[in-house]
């Protein structure tokens, strides 16, 4: 089963620890994904750049409305993700406890639903 791990952590906290610590982070994050991969559970995984440069669309009654971020006040943002196999919930949270981010902020993790007809699925006879 695919699991979506969902890493937050506050930016102000983030931007605060040494530039030489933040690469040892991304780095033990790339070594965890080729140890998820050699065990066929990577699927994806990235940072994401600062929650400001985000956008937020909505629609409403037929009229979009786009607005730049950051769209809601929180004390952590969404700061990256890594999508998962996992056999259940339990591997799943292991797995969490392995991201550096876990250490700063917090991993939520989440299955993704089973549906038919996406690209790139294999065709069912």
């Amino acid at each position: 089963m695919k699991y979506l791990l969902l890493v937050h952590h506050n930016e102000d906290t983030f931007n605060k620890i040494t530039e030489v610590k933040r690469k040892e982070m991304l780095e033990e994050s790339i070594q965890l994904c080729h140890r998820l991969d050699g065990k066929r559970q990577y699927v994806h995984a990235s940072p994401l750049q600062p929650e400001s440069t985000g956008i937020v669309v909505r629609v409403r009654n037929g009229k979009a409305t786009v607005t730049d971020g950051p769209f809601a006040e929180t004390k952590e943002q969404l700061a990256g993700y890594f999508l998962i196999e996992a056999q259940d919930r339990d591997d799943a949270v292991r797995i969490a406890k392995l991201i550096p981010g876990a250490r700063i902020g917090t991993v939520e993790v989440r299955p993704l639903r089973e549906i038919t007809g996406l690209p790139g699925e294999a065709k069912q006879p």
